[in-house]
C-alpha cells in the first residue's frame, strides 16, 4: 500500500467514521469490485466513490456525532 492509503485510513478511523464508507473508501481506492447488491449501503457508496477519485476530505458527513 501507498503512504496516502495508510494516512487516509488512519485519518478515517480517528475520526469515526461509518465502517461501511471506510470499507467502502479502501476498495475504491484498491480498485477492488463493489460489494454483492444485497449488502451495499449508502454510507458504503459514498466511500466508494471517494476512494475511487483519491478524495480524502469528504468524509465529513460518515464521521459519528
Amino acid at each position: 500500500m501507498d503512504q496516502k492509503y495508510r494516512e487516509t485510513t488512519r485519518k478515517l478511523e480517528q475520526a469515526g467514521v461509518h465502517p461501511d464508507y471506510l470499507i467502502g473508501w479502501q476498495g475504491g481506492y484498491l480498485r477492488h469490485p463493489k460489494r454483492e447488491e444485497q449488502r451495499l449501503s449508502e454510507a458504503y457508496d459514498a466511500g466508494y466513490e471517494h476512494g475511487a477519485a483519491h478524495d480524502d476530505q469528504s468524509f465529513g458527513d460518515w464521521c459519528a456525532k
